[in-house]
């Protein structure tokens, strides 16, 4: 470097972008931006602004949706956890009925009475246990059949009883928490 060249950086330091000048200082700076297109007309900035906080109403909306979403799903998935558990325990329930109407049906003796006894309190004790997570038995007989919770195996001509009620049930029905965890198996009377 010449003498004249440091003589020339100790008086006049180069300038960080801190120092350096602001446009507004320079002359014909803000007219060259503008002409360059750097500028943003205030009228295009209001909208931009009005598109941002639009959308940022949106997404708080969706995340607010997705969380409402999620909590309901979790909701779910607790109140129904065990419906696949309860379809394997319906049959169960179904044997034990069977065997305490055929029990009843045959002649008792002191030792069946016995057993129909027990298998009787023992239904009773897994019905109550079921209700307690809040599972309901559908048995419908006489009342009106409804497609939403009643399967029609078959519809029978019965003078005695009203048309399109239910005669009866071939296998009870259940709801868990308001939800049909099986269709009643019903046979319904019908019009003459």
């Amino acid at each position: 470097m010449s003498e004249d060249q440091e003589e020339n950086l100790s008086t006049n330091p180069p300038q960080s972008d801190a120092e350096q000048p602001v446009v507004d200082e320079i002359p014909g700076a803000a007219e060259a931006q503008m002409a360059a297109g750097n500028f943003v007309p205030v009228d295009d900035v209001a909208e931009q602004l009005v598109e941002a906080k639009d959308q940022l109403l949106r997404s708080i909306a969706e995340m607010e949706n997705v969380r409402r979403r999620a909590q309901r799903d979790v909701e779910n998935a607790h109140k129904f956890a065990v419906e696949k558990l309860l379809g394997e325990l319906f049959p169960v329930m179904d044997s034990m009925e069977k065997a305490v109407e055929t029990a009843e049906s045959s002649e008792p003796s002191e030792g069946t009475k016995a057993i129909i006894e027990g298998v009787s309190l023992s239904l009773k004790l897994f019905v109550d246990t079921l209700a307690k997570a809040g599972v309901e038995q559908i048995d419908p007989i006489g009342m009106p059949f409804d497609p939403q919770l009643h399967e029609a195996m078959a519809m029978v001509p019965n003078p005695d009883a009203e048309p399109n009620s239910v005669m009866d049930v071939m296998q009870k029905g259940y709801v868990l928490n308001g939800r049909l965890a099986r269709a009643a198996k019903v046979i319904v009377v019908k019009a003459s």
